[in-house]
């Protein structure tokens, strides 16, 4: 026979602090990759057509700029779209 299962269960245990950093690193990660394509997208919507220094070098070294902005900006947790994935997954974080 077998015993019902309680509907009270013991506390839960507390999340894992390397998971924990797992997640965080996770969100920022993807608060810095929203941010790198929100910029570019801004960067796409520039009014001239034609810059006079315009190159391929330097879109691409605008393009790396961008990214490291955008992984300043994750990691300042300047819009907080990370804290607001940590607040909605680190309760599911064991």
């Amino acid at each position: 026979m077998v015993a019902p299962v309680s509907s009270a269960s013991p506390a839960a245990p507390a999340a894992d602090p390397a998971r924990q950093q797992q997640l965080r690193q996770a969100a920022e990660a993807f608060e810095a990759l929203f941010l790198r394509q929100m910029i570019g997208g801004m960067r796409q919507a520039k009014l001239t057509q034609d810059d006079l220094f315009s190159s391929d070098a330097t879109e691409q070294f605008q393009s790396m700029a961008d990214s490291q902005l955008a992984d300043n900006m994750a990691a300042e947790s300047s819009f907080g779209i990370a804290e607001l994935l940590l607040k909605q997954f680190g309760n599911a974080v064991k």
